[in-house]
Parts: C-alpha cells; sequence; structure tokens
C-alpha cells in the first residue's frame, strides 16, 4: 500500500525502513518502509532518525555516543531509537552520509546476498528491501544491534527497581 508522500515522520514500532533514495530532482529522500505499507518522506534518513532521537529526548550523536560507550563500535553503530519502545536501527554506511539507508533490527526475517554485491532482506511481513552493500556487512549489522540490544536490555533491566520496591515505594507516597 502506497501512502503517498509526507513532510514530517516519528520512527514507531511499525517502521521496518528509512531506505534513502533519489528525487526527480537527484536530492536524497526516504523511502519509509512500514509493517502495512510505504510512503516517500521529504527528508533524507539520518534527519529523519535524529528527529525522531530527538523525540524520545536525545539526538543522533546522542545514541551514537551511547552505543559507542557500551559497545565500542567505532563504524556504523546501531542505536536504540527508544528504550520504552525496544526500537533499535543500525545504518547500512556511515550514518553522515545523506544516503544512509537505516533498518528496524526487529523485523528482519532473513537477508541473503546477491551476485552483484547487493543484499536482499526479508522482512517479517513479507516485504524486502534491496540494499547496496554486501551480504556480510548486513550479517555482520544484524549481529552487532543484536548483542547492544542484549547489553543494553540487562543493563536496563538490572537498574530497574524490583516490582516489591516499586510497591513498597508507592505504599509510602498514599
Amino acid at each position: 500500500m502506497e501512502y503517498g508522500v509526507k513532510k514530517e515522520y516519528e520512527i514507531n514500532v511499525e517502521t521496518m525502513a528509512l531506505k534513502a533514495k533519489y528525487d526527480e530532482d537527484g536530492q536524497v529522500i526516504t523511502e519509509v518502509m512500514e509493517c502495512n505499507g510505504t510512503f516517500d518522506l521529504l527528508k533524507c534518513p539520518s534527519q529523519v532518525v535524529d528527529e525522531s532521537c530527538r523525540y524520545f529526548a536525545s539526538s543522533l550523536e546522542g545514541r551514537i555516543s551511547g552505543t559507542k560507550e557500551l559497545t565500542n563500535y567505532t563504524h556504523k553503530p546501531p542505536i536504540v531509537i527508544s528504550e520504552a519502545m525496544r526500537i533499535y536501527f543500525f545504518p547500512i554506511i556511515s550514518p553522515k552520509r545523506r544516503d544512509c539507508t537505516w533498518i528496524a533490527h526487529k523485523y528482519i526475517r532473513s537477508f541473503h546476498g546477491e551476485e552483484d554485491q547487493t543484499t536482499t532482506i526479508q522482512f517479517s511481513t513479507g516485504d524486502s528491501i534491496n540494499v547496496p552493500v554486501s551480504h556480510g556487512m548486513i550479517a555482520n549489522q544484524v549481529q552487532r544491534t543484536a548483542h547492544f540490544r542484549v547489553i543494553l536490555e540487562d543493563r536496563l533491566r538490572l537498574s530497574s527497581p524490583s516490582s516489591d520496591t516499586s510497591e513498597r515505594v508507592a505504599e509510602t507516597f498514599s
């Protein structure tokens, strides 16, 4: 299903990919792939990611810095858009480039390399996307994002108060 063209957008739990593409004037825009359709957005993908991070009280630069702190990944680091909604994305090339495509980790079902050194990613919805990078690069990004998720979610789980503590605090203030 096509939605048309939009000017504003926040990444959400339905967002599967932000694919960089060129409009008729040669400007980089974003093809947003959601679970129930696609549409174009008149911004480059990393700008959409940055604005979505800011919507959730951070920035792309802050998220990259946080990932580097936890994992020591210095190139093409995966990021969390929202911890609460468990939205994790990874870039296929440097996120500083306007033509960087971003992929949501949770929707990837499989991926396979093509003869032209591109990779087709199959999403759990049955949709697919072809990206101009090797199978090995996508495999590495998927693995690094999974590793990052485990580290961050373990840290968040261990730092959150237990339900017993929360109940005692609530009783104290009631």
